[in-house]
């Protein structure tokens, strides 16, 4: 048989088999609209806090930890009475309709501060929301081996999405302004809802595959009803589970580490560039070399590194040279240092970090993929956030040099590696064989 265009160009960058190619497609261009509106928004995010200032944002992630503790029990109601088809779409739509709403806010007073700081920890609590929905329902369309040769490719469309989003926002925002920018994202969140109706038409229109391990949940299930349940079941499965607390473990050692460098960036930016739109533009800059450098990264090494090194390498990689990175800064404290170690780490997570820890959750059963998912995704991660955010504003206040926050960084990297390396180990034991 002769192989299409759409196919020719998909096995350059991936291991895609007969009758995936459709649904590849749909996923690669879902993730471009979902990623693509949250980062062009992403930096009238980072613009606000810079308004804000560096201590109300801190206090801030306190209420996004308190607001995604809360959202846990309402979002695990909604998976157990809600068909996840409409679920995704539901919560896309909540999101434009949202943002269309903050931006008419910005337009009529672009000086008051209570919308900004509603925006600031409304879209840092939704946005791993959006993320974690996304993998948990794809993960019902594959199993193990197809999300290792796959989920590279798919997210290399959320990364094109990412790359395209700010670029549009920094060329666009001088003419639209901030406000112009959540509009043209809210349009992006209705334009994802119609690729995720297409997905679902083509998951049903997919032959059922056969199973290849005992559990009922390692292939797709045509069966999209609510999963009913406990609406806190999340945190009961995942303190269950070794493997689940690993994961939660390594998501708090990423947090940790971001929040070390996220405060040095606002320090930064917000003291070298006094303009707002300015700092739009730096930050949309930022985003689009991070995404230039991921989707390169994600279509040519991902799944090949996970195929054939295993899901640990990816979880390994970035700390390891972070932890190099912040030795680095012992020696040579200085920004060139510092932006070489910010753009290694937001290049790595997205190319290697975020598509291995979505393959550890493809050998769970779908209730854990939803409602444990979005407990460590939503909670544990903000939690983390608002512990390392307090930490490093007290190590501010104490007058610790730049050479203690960076030993302090490569130690949180190292147990990172160690985390990393173990929870690839246990993926490999819970893997079917065939």
């Amino acid at each position: 048989m002769t192989a299409t265009p759409v196919q020719r160009l998909l096995s350059r960058f991936a291991k895609v088999e007969p009758g995936e190619n459709a649904v590849v497609v749909a996923a690669f261009l879902l993730f471009f609209f979902v990623l693509g509106s949250y980062f062009a928004v992403r930096p009238v995010r980072e613009t606000v806090a810079t308004v804000l200032g560096a201590d109300r944002v801190a206090d801030l992630w306190a209420y996004t930890a308190f607001f995604a503790i809360l959202a846990v029990p309402l979002y695990g109601w909604l998976v157990g009475k809600i068909r996840r088809s409409l679920l995704l779409p539901g919560i896309y739509g909540v999101m434009a309709l949202t943002l269309a709403a903050i931006g008419a806010a910005f337009q009529a007073d672009p000086e008051d501060l209570r919308v900004g700081m509603f925006f600031y920890v409304w879209i840092s609590v939704l946005n791993l929301l959006l993320v974690s929905i996304f993998w948990s329902f794809l993960l019902e369309f594959f199993d193990g081996g197809q999300a290792r040769r796959l989920f590279g490719v798919i997210a290399a469309g959320g990364t094109l999405g990412a790359l395209v989003g700010p670029a549009l926002a920094g060329l666009l925002v001088t003419r639209i302004g901030n406000p112009g920018i959540l509009y043209l994202a809210a349009c992006g969140f209705l334009a994802a809802i119609v690729c995720q109706r297409v997905l679902v038409k083509l998951w049903y229109a997919k032959p059922a595959k056969a199973p290849t391990s005992s559990s009922e949940d390692s292939v797709p299930r045509r069966n999209d009803e609510g999963l009913g349940g406990n609406p806190f079941a999340g945190i009961f499965i995942v303190r269950k589970s070794r493997y689940l607390l690993g994961i939660a473990s390594f998501v708090v050692l990423l947090s940790l580490v971001n929040t070390v460098l996220y405060f040095e960036q606002l320090r930064i930016v917000s003291e070298t560039f006094v303009d707002r739109e300015q700092r739009t533009q730096v930050f949309a800059l930022l985003e689009v070399i991070v995404q230039s450098l991921t989707i390169f990264a994600q279509l040519f090494f991902t799944g090949r590194i996970a195929t054939r090194l295993g899901v640990g390498a990816l979880l390994t990689i970035v700390p390891a040279v972070l932890a190099v990175g912040f030795l680095m800064l012992l020696a040579f404290n200085v920004f060139g240092m510092f932006a070489v170690l910010l753009v290694m780490r937001r290049w790595g997570e997205y190319a290697f970090i975020r598509p291995g820890r979505e393959m550890l959750w493809s050998t769970l059963d779908t209730e854990s993929k939803y409602k444990a998912k979005s407990f460590i995704d939503l909670p544990v991660y903000r939690a983390a956030d608002y512990i390392g955010g307090q930490a490093k504003t007290a190590l501010d206040a104490s007058g610790a040099s730049p050479a203690s926050v960076a030993l302090v960084g490569a130690g949180l990297a190292v147990l990172w590696v160690l985390n990393g390396a173990w929870l690839g180990r246990q993926y490999r034991r819970q893997e079917p064989s065939s």
